[in-house]
């Protein structure tokens, strides 16, 4: 019998249970500890291109929770694909024309933009989004005020006036500086940054041309009647009665691009789940104008977020948006901190971590698609179902190995004679099956699920005995359990694109 197996029995009629003995176990911490960057990595997509497109703020609006979700949950996919082996190629699509944009330069020109030029990008940002909140309001409430904001609608596609333009520029300009902070805090970076601006010509240009072919006139607007393809499906308005590009014919321009700029084997694109449908349509009439690339893109959803307290708000009385809501957890790990002996650059360092940690593990703890239940307590609570609690843990683990090393003790992945194997290590052993899980259904949440058991595990074995003492011939070996997790753990967390401070 192979030295990986301990025994073979028969478990009724035509099973059989193979027991895995400790020295497999002891090989796979052997495998963990001397190569830990390959450990969580895959073959499944080898030599394949995978774009994930995500987050798609737009310039002019706020960035809001939506936002941080599909950032979450886009991310994370990122770093599992290319753990399967996938160049991966990350695109963020944003909305930089369109009807927001003109309500925002509206009002932008009735208040006047001197005072606010000097303001750092995030403030300055903050303003011009509440320009545009306020202006939402007028446009349903006042047909004159409706009737000029459209107006400038058309003025920000043709560039015809020189006051809009200069607005609009440095509108622009501003949003996309205050995003690249938030990007920061949140660890993502872009290979690629697609805009609405650039994709309207060219899918206005493809529906077009495929005027009663795919796409037909109606009331001076050209629509697709999806439904004549599947019941299930709707009519929607490509360019409407005034020439205008639909954002359903932007998608297109932005399909069309993408495959043409990098041939992606395969395009993720992660949005609201509002947005399902709308996709429906938009990707049937894309499988009819280039079929060889509907098998090719996959749509992943993603709920709404609410919140314990039932209030929209943060705690300083304004209306949640993403960087607030990140802003608002820091600020409860300041105050957690407040009696701990950290320097102020180390107090910023661990708040952004953990503070970050909470809002992304509250977003891919459970299957994309549902709601989510944000609660800021239990969210950046170091006990129980939280990213801080798993990075609380993976710290005490590193704490450990470095009392080994205080020690005189070194890991070792020799297996002791008296040695029964734990739950951790068969655990450990699942790490890979875990990640090639998550890839193949687009869900992040098995790796979250994951970790968190893992976690639990270590504890059990943390608190069953000394890990580090000279007089336990086994101590060696627990280090090597130790250091196995810790490598996990920090992989685990990397894959959902959460760090891993060194300290809390």
């Amino acid at each position: 019998m192979p030295k990986e197996i301990a025994g073979i029995e028969i478990a009724g009629p035509g099973f059989i249970n193979f027991k895995l003995s400790k020295e497999f176990f002891a090989t796979v911490t052997n495998a963990i500890t001397t190569n830990p960057e390959a450990w969580g990595t895959t073959t499944l997509l080898s030599g394949k291109k995978v774009m994930v497109e995500y987050t798609q703020p737009n310039p002019f609006k706020p960035f809001h929770i939506g936002h941080l979700m599909s950032n979450a949950i886009g991310e994370s996919l990122s770093r599992i694909v290319e753990a399967c082996g996938a160049k991966t190629v990350r695109a963020n699509y944003q909305g930089d024309v369109g009807p927001h944009v003109a309500k925002a330069i509206w009002m932008m020109r009735k208040k006047g933009i001197a005072e606010v030029q000097t303001l750092p990008a995030n403030l300055a940002a903050g303003w011009i989004g509440t320009c545009y909140s306020e202006a939402s309001t007028l446009y349903e409430e006042n047909p004159e005020i409706k009737a000029e904001i459209d107006a400038v609608n058309k003025q920000v596609y043709d560039r015809s006036n020189t006051e809009v333009n200069d607005l609009y520029d440095w509108g622009r300009k501003v949003s996309l500086e205050a995003f690249e902070g938030i990007y920061a805090t949140l660890g993502t970076r872009f290979d690629h940054y697609f805009f609405e601006s650039t994709m309207a010509p060219i899918g206005k240009e493809i529906v077009l041309a495929n005027i009663g072919k795919v796409f037909d006139e109606s009331n001076g607007a050209i629509v697709f009647q999806a439904q004549n393809y599947n019941p299930k499906l709707h009519t929607r308005v490509f360019i409407n009665s005034q020439g205008l590009p639909t954002y359903e014919t932007k998608e297109i321009g932005l399909t069309l691009t993408k495959f043409e700029k990098e041939n992606p084997d395969i395009s993720i694109v992660t949005t609201a789940i509002e947005q399902g449908e709308y996709m429906k349509v938009v990707q049937k009439a894309i499988s009819l104008m280039y079929p060889e690339y509907e098998s090719r893109m996959k749509h992943v959803t993603h709920g709404m977020m609410r919140f314990a307290s039932g209030k929209m708000s943060s705690r300083k009385g304004n209306v949640i948006t993403g960087e607030s809501l990140i802003t608002d957890a820091k600020e409860i790990v300041f105050e957690k901190m407040a009696e701990r002996d950290f320097t102020a650059q180390e107090r910023e360092e661990i708040a952004t971590a953990v503070g970050v940690s909470a809002v992304k593990y509250s977003i891919l703890r459970q299957a994309t698609g549902g709601d989510i239940l944000f609660d800021f307590e239990k969210s950046i609570s170091f006990e129980g179902d939280s990213g801080p609690y798993l990075q609380y843990t993976a710290i005490r683990a590193n704490a450990v190995l470095q009392k080994g090393i205080t020690e005189g003790i070194s890991p070792s992945s020799i297996v002791p004679d008296v040695w029964q194997e734990t739950n951790l290590e068969k655990y450990l052993y699942r790490f890979e099956e875990v990640i090639a899980h998550a890839y193949a259904e687009l869900q992040p949440h098995y790796i979250t699920t994951y970790l968190t058991e893992l976690a639990s595990y270590f504890n059990t074995f943390y608190s069953s005995g000394k890990i580090v003492d000279s007089t336990d011939p086994a101590s060696a070996y627990r280090l090597a359990l130790t250091q196995a997790f810790y490598f996990t753990m920090k992989r685990g967390l990397y894959l959902l694109g959460i760090a891993l401070p060194v300290k809390m």
